[in-house]
């Protein structure tokens, strides 16, 4: 009985999770509509609400706003509405250290962020995950006379927190592994680990007894 009731777990436990959590996201951007005068609201011009919309007018705004910046024209604005940032001190660091992240997740240019490593953290013969972010500026490499590697050490189950730390080049092991694999090692804390995601489902009811 057990292995059939982890099993029905195993099927219906993540498709619950994901539905609350498109849930969460549609009914936050559509309260995000709120912020419209009343008289421009959906159930204004409407007469009722209609779920979703935030959604899909955030999506709109998102992909029109990536055909103007294609453009010369646009590119112009966008340099223009930057060096605006660049004038005001708090602002401009926050705007500057959030767009070189995302342009290394979204650019095919940050390939290095997406190969994951063991190192050994906090202390010798304790390993975790890390993800490489980049070489060490020579500087620093001369100062230590070592070759230094960037790491971003997450945190375990919230990976959007953790430690950045230069770590000598021949003490980082790297995975074969995707990042999606090692985020998944992280948010599941050990459960979910590569090349087994797959056979888990399978495996369990005959594997339980």
């Amino acid at each position: 009985m057990k292995r059939y009731l982890v099993a029905g777990l195993l099927v219906w436990l993540p498709l619950v999770v994901t539905i609350f959590a498109i849930r969460f996201l549609v009914n936050l951007m559509d309260r995000t509509l709120l912020l419209l005068p009343t008289a421009y609201q959906p159930e204004t011009l409407f007469g009722f609400n209609i779920p979703g919309l935030g959604m899909l007018l955030a999506l709109l705004v998102v992909f029109l706003t990536g055909i103007v910046v294609a453009n010369f024209f646009g590119r112009q604005l966008v340099r223009l509405w930057e060096q605006m940032l660049a004038r005001i001190p708090l602002v401009r660091s926050i705007y500057s250290a959030v767009k070189q992240i995302v342009e290394t997740l979204f650019s095919g240019q940050g390939k290095s962020f997406r190969k994951v490593v063991m190192v050994e953290w906090p202390r010798r013969d304790m390993w975790t995950l890390a993800f490489v972010t980049g070489d060490a500026f020579a500087d620093f490499e001369k100062s230590l006379g070592k070759s230094l590697v960037h790491l971003y050490v997450p945190t375990t189950p919230n990976p959007t927190s953790g430690f950045f730390v230069m770590v000598p080049r021949e003490d980082v092991r790297e995975l074969e592994i995707s990042v999606d694999e090692g985020l998944k090692m992280i948010l599941t804390t050990g459960v979910v680990t590569p090349h087994k995601e797959s056979d888990e489902v399978s495996d369990t009811p005959e594997s339980s007894g």
